[in-house]
């Protein structure tokens, strides 16, 4: 019977990824809330590694995609804020780097790609159990990096994980355990733990709280995006 298995981060995609007939990603603040804003409004979402400015300027323009700009710039361009996509056009290609979910999302070798958060859980579920059929489900939490690189776990990532987990009301490992147990744990506290996460405070303290809020809304969106010929689109 097809199960749910579930690993952190890069390593967890490297081991899923041959094992899985789907794979989840979750970056809930902000990578997997920023695909499903966009990619609801009807636009593709283009995922690139963070960090080489030259080169994703150069891929943008090769693949008639708009660039995201860091979440700081100013001109109310397009980012990896949430919030900065509320208004994107139907039809727009956006190419999203990001340290964590873009780069976990580009691993997935041939195994069908979601991006999964707590706006969307439900529809994802389905979404991923339509492409497994009967084959087994890989729910990956993106988790942070530490300054030297190291896996930072992050309790968003593991909640948002758990959501899509109980969705999938699937026999799970007891990694995929956990993760559903903590969400249905949290209960109505979900909101006060994510918020005042690291990850949570960061944003809240350098003027992104409206990243949070949006991350925390729970079942509004029918979107499942799905990683097809390098974009993010519809389901």
């Amino acid at each position: 019977m097809a199960q749910v298995l579930s690993e952190w981060g890069m390593a967890g995609v490297e081991a899923l990824r041959d094992r899985v007939t789907a794979l989840v990603i979750v970056d809930v603040l902000s990578f997997s809330t920023a695909v499903d804003v966009a990619v609801s409004r009807g636009a593709a979402v283009i995922p690139f590694p963070y960090g080489d400015d030259a080169a994703a300027q150069v891929a943008s323009e090769r693949a008639g995609a708009v660039l995201a700009r860091p979440r700081r710039a100013s001109g109310g361009q397009f980012s990896l804020s949430p919030a900065s996509l509320l208004e994107i056009p139907a039809g727009t290609r956006l190419m999203l780097p990001s340290p964590n979910g873009s780069r976990l999302s580009l691993a997935g070798g041939g195994t069908p790609v979601l991006a999964g958060c707590l706006r969307n859980a439900a529809a994802v579920a389905r979404a991923a159990q339509d492409l497994a059929r009967d084959g087994d489900i890989g729910v990956v939490p993106a988790g942070e990096r530490w300054s030297d690189g190291g896996l930072r776990p992050a309790i968003e990532d593991l909640l948002g994980a758990g959501a899509i987990i109980h969705e999938l009301a699937l026999p799970c490992s007891p990694e995929a355990e956990v993760a559903r147990d903590a969400w249905r744990a949290a209960g109505a506290d979900l909101p006060r733990l994510i918020r005042a996460s690291v990850s949570g405070r960061e944003l809240v303290d350098g003027g992104f709280p409206r990243d949070v809020d949006l991350a925390l809304e729970r079942e509004v969106s029918s979107s499942a995006p799905l990683l097809v010929d390098g974009a993010y689109q519809a389901a």
